[in-house]
């Protein structure tokens, strides 16, 4: 899951990264409103953590531009105006949800995954091929019922390909999903992903497409 982090406060944006990261979401964070939109018109996220006290334009404004532009991605507003016209005004703005500033962790991580479940639908938290499931919500892949241990990108990886299954998807497409605009990835980190998966799951889950990417073929 691709997250967009708009926070403006270095120590807390530090902090909620790491939070995120540690949970295998992919973080991408800006600092101020108009970075925001941009990202958000680029799109490519799955949800939004937004602060409203930005510099140069009010969280609030970001929100209704982007509701306005057509965006549907869910929205979790953080922010430390906590009476309830504030928090009200958020949710009428388009938010999908509300935490005020300071908030407790497993909080956050518990709300980002309700966010999950909307935007993939509940019954999308599950991801099966065969005999592999993988549960999002649990962060778990089990192989005839055997857990298989994989690494954040691994797994992410593995989530990406098999919510689009018989869809092929580009390298730039998985690549984006899995670093962001990280403009440091080298060259074969995507094809070293590929490679551990295939050895850690059962042949034919990951199918290679000569000069475009990657796809997972439904079951036979």
């Amino acid at each position: 899951m691709r997250l967009l982090l708009v926070e403006d406060d270095e120590l807390l944006g530090a902090g909620i990264e790491d939070t995120l990261t540690r949970a295998r979401y992919a973080v991408e964070w800006v600092r101020n409103g108009a970075l925001a939109l941009a990202a958000l018109e680029q799109g490519g996220f799955d949800a939004v953590v937004l602060d409203l006290g930005l510099p140069g334009m009010d969280g609030l404004e970001v929100l209704r531009r982007a509701r306005a532009a057509g965006s549907a991605t869910p929205v979790l507003i953080l922010s430390a105006r906590d009476a309830v016209a504030q928090r009200v005004a958020g949710l009428d703005a388009g938010a999908d949800d509300y935490l005020t500033k300071p908030f407790d962790v497993e909080e956050l991580l518990a709300r980002v995954r309700v966010l999950q479940r909307r935007a993939r639908g509940a019954a999308r938290n599950v991801l099966e091929h065969g005999s592999l499931r993988l549960d999002a919500a649990a962060l778990s892949v089990t192989h005839e019922g055997r857990p298989v241990v994989l690494q954040r990108r691994e797994f992410m990886l593995l989530s990406k390909l098999l919510a689009a299954p018989g869809q092929v998807l580009t390298r730039a497409q998985l690549e984006e999903s899995l670093y962001g605009w990280d403009g440091n990835v080298e060259s074969n980190a995507l094809d070293v992903h590929v490679h551990n998966l295939r050895r850690k799951l059962y042949p034919g889950v990951i199918r290679t497409v000569r000069g475009v990417g990657y796809v997972a073929d439904p079951p036979a």
